[in-house]
């Protein structure tokens, strides 16, 4: 159905609009309430989980055709793997000395960045030794420091709470800094009429107004620091008390365990995708419910 309107021109002429609007099918598709299968569908959880069954049913059946434990076990063994090396191999433990390690770096790297960031922000020397110092280290790969930390600290905890800082440090800085870099001259008056000065200041105006690129320099801070932990245990996380779950997959390589090796993977994965998905939530208290992403 349309509905018709006709107006006179300067000239006298007439002329007729045509104004097209939604037919009655049309409404009444979208006033229809969805259906379960509908709101089952809906949810990213369960779509999600549809892709994780895929992929698991063509690794069984991959690794099933292979015929090759040796190279790659089924997912039905590194399931059993994985359940046994929690139950009985001490998995448990070693995933916490992994996460202990890479918390303490993290929140270092975090604080640190901060100052960083925070001396940028409010003097030109700040600023000038922030470009100097990422132009020369944010290039190095942390696990390049390796050898040195080892030369410093030794074997322990120390030389890789040492790598894990440098991997956080200098993307959670640049992040942040950019994010300082981005507020606006009118949010930044508002904070000095209110007489905010200081640390009140950066707490109350800068953080809240920055934190989107914060929040994006955190996540890429944690999954560097992630990365570089995995591979700093795969060569001396054994000095670490029990090692933690880069020594497990080293261990289990050596004694060709494959499926336990494949089961401490997975286990990097989970707690990567479970960190991501806290990342989500955070962005969508923070973030998405301020107004901030466009």
């Amino acid at each position: 159905m349309s509905l018709e309107t006709t107006f006179t021109t300067g000239v006298g002429e007439r002329t007729q609009l045509s104004q097209s609007r939604p037919s009655d099918q049309a409404i009444a598709e979208i006033a229809r309430p969805l259906s379960l299968a509908e709101k089952i569908w809906n949810q990213s959880l369960v779509r999600k989980g549809l892709i994780l069954v895929l992929l698991a049913a063509a690794w069984q059946l991959y690794a099933a055709r292979l015929n090759n434990p040796l190279m790659f076990p089924t997912f039905s063994d590194t399931a059993i793997a994985f359940w046994h090396a929690f139950a009985q191999g001490g998995l448990g433990s070693r995933v916490l000395v992994s996460v202990k390690i890479l918390l303490t770096g993290y929140i270092i790297g975090i604080f640190l960045a901060t100052v960083l960031a925070a001396l940028a922000n409010g003097t030109r020397l700040g600023n000038d030794l922030l470009e100097v110092l990422t132009a020369m280290f944010n290039p190095l790969p942390a696990i390049a420091l390796l050898p040195v930390a080892l030369l410093w600290f030794g074997l322990g905890n120390g030389s890789i709470t040492f790598v894990l800082i440098h991997a956080v440090l200098w993307p959670v800085a640049l992040s942040t800094h950019s994010g300082f870099a981005s507020i606006s001259n009118t949010t930044r008056m508002v904070g000095r009429n209110y007489g905010l000065t200081g640390l009140p200041y950066v707490v109350k105006i800068l953080i809240p107004a920055a934190f989107p690129s914060i929040l994006t320099g955190l996540k890429n801070g944690w999954a560097f620091a992630w990365r570089t932990l995995i591979a700093a245990e795969l060569v001396f996380g054994v000095s670490s008390g029990s090692g933690g779950i880069g020594w497990f997959i080293y261990e289990n390589k050596n004694q060709l365990e494959i499926a336990y090796v494949f089961a401490g993977l997975l286990t990097v994965i989970g707690i990567g995708v479970t960190m991501d998905s806290l990342f989500r939530l955070l962005e969508q208290r923070t973030v998405n419910r301020w107004g901030m992403k466009f």
